[in-house]
């Protein structure tokens, strides 16, 4: 027997989406809200990943006021004419509105704006569904594996002059993604490259709350200190991987370019990363431990872990961002001359490693004046 759909009100409608664009995921919002992960889920998909419009009530349509007006009206004898004149409406609204819910002996206000609120929650049609010829374009590149993006530049250079014939990305999107609106077949998301069935806009967080860590620091409140490069101490990190997803952490202080290769043999689960990166950092001066700068990988989920045991705050870039982390990203291309795709880091040791990056802190670097990395730290620590 197929299970029955859990109606979900508009409060926690509105809880479920504040929760998930704070980055948390729909498995912890749905437990926080008392509600199966299946329902969150599958109130997301209907959604297509795209929050609801908050529905209002049209200027021009009769309010609850108006509807108590006309129903004390009705109830004191007044004339149609009359109510109209007093709310100024035209006497046939009101006529109309008396006559679909009830007439003058039965008319109240409460089951008849209740009654027309309902009738407004029918769905608009879109574009693509009232355009047959349109819809079926669309639909024919989507199966060539053209995405959203390519389809309405092409429209628009194809039709210039027949705005009829044009359809935006998004619309596409939320006509694929939407399932009340039904006008391109679900089927066609598979042709779409990530083939998700969820939308997510460009350089937004996924509803369920990946791409996005609760409670971190984002990079725009670092100190201006690191932004300058004035000061040694603020570090970039990331990880790097070979065959088959070996990782290995590595960090580049900013000033300097100085290098550090942190070994992580069992994996990069958020706890082994907080904790080999914690034992590394705290090997260095005080001088030199000021902050860190991290993607949003879910590799740095126990941040608060690293910065309980070393004292470093750690800033998150935006999401896809990479020049944010602009001298890690540098780096990391350099390593591969050391640590190529096709190599298992698993068959290194903290050593080999370390051999790795003295070679590299060894190499002079243009940015520094072709001073090496290892110069200008000694530097800074006279």
């Amino acid at each position: 027997m197929a299970q029955r759909y859990q109606r979900l009100s508009a409060e926690v409608c509105d809880e479920i989406w504040v929760r998930l664009r704070g980055g948390h995921a729909a498995k912890p919002t749905a437990r926080a809200l008392g509600l199966p992960t299946s329902t969150v889920r599958a109130y997301l998909i209907r959604c297509g990943g795209i929050r609801p419009d908050p529905r209002c009530r049209s200027a021009g349509r009769l309010s609850f006021a108006d509807r108590e007006e006309i129903s004390r009206g009705l109830a004191a004898g007044r004339s149609l004419r009359a109510i109209a004149s007093g709310l100024g409406r035209a006497p046939s609204t009101i006529s109309r509105e008396v006559a679909a819910h009830g007439g003058r002996r039965r008319y109240r206000a409460a089951p008849a704006d209740q009654q027309a609120w309902s009738r407004a929650r029918r769905p608009q049609a879109c574009k693509l569904a009232t355009r047959p010829a349109l819809r079926a374009i669309v639909g024919e590149q989507l199966k060539q594996k053209w995405s959203p993006e390519q389809i309405a530049g092409w429209l628009k250079a194809t039709h210039p002059n027949d705005p009829e014939m044009q359809v935006s990305h998004e619309t596409i999107y939320r006509t694929l993604f939407i399932q009340s609106r039904g006008a391109l077949r679900k089927e066609l998301t598979a042709h779409l490259r990530t083939g998700r069935v969820i939308r997510r806009p460009a350089g937004t967080r996924l509803p369920d709350g990946r791409g996005g860590r609760p409670g971190i620091l984002n990079i725009s409140e670092r100190p201006a200190e690191a932004a300058d490069r004035a000061v040694p101490g603020h570090w970039e990190g990331d990880l790097v991987f070979g065959k088959p997803m070996s990782p290995v952490a590595t960090l580049v202080e900013r000033s300097t370019r100085f290098v550090m290769l942190v070994a992580l043999p069992n994996g990069h689960k958020a706890d082994l990363v907080a904790d080999g990166l914690a034992a590394k950092i705290t090997t260095l001066p005080a001088a030199l431990t000021r902050t860190l700068t991290w993607d949003q990988g879910h590799e740095m989920a126990e941040h608060v872990r690293f910065t309980e045991a070393t004292g470093v705050e750690v800033y998150f870039c935006d999401p896809k961002s990479p020049w944010q982390r602009g001298s890690n990203e540098n780096t990391n291309g350099l390593l591969r001359q050391y640590l190529p795709r096709t190599l298992d880091f698993r068959t290194l040791t903290q050593p080999d490693f370390d051999a790795i990056a003295d070679q590299l802190n060894g190499r002079p670097r243009q940015t520094l004046g072709f001073k090496t990395p290892s110069q200008a730290l000694a530097e800074v620590l006279r």
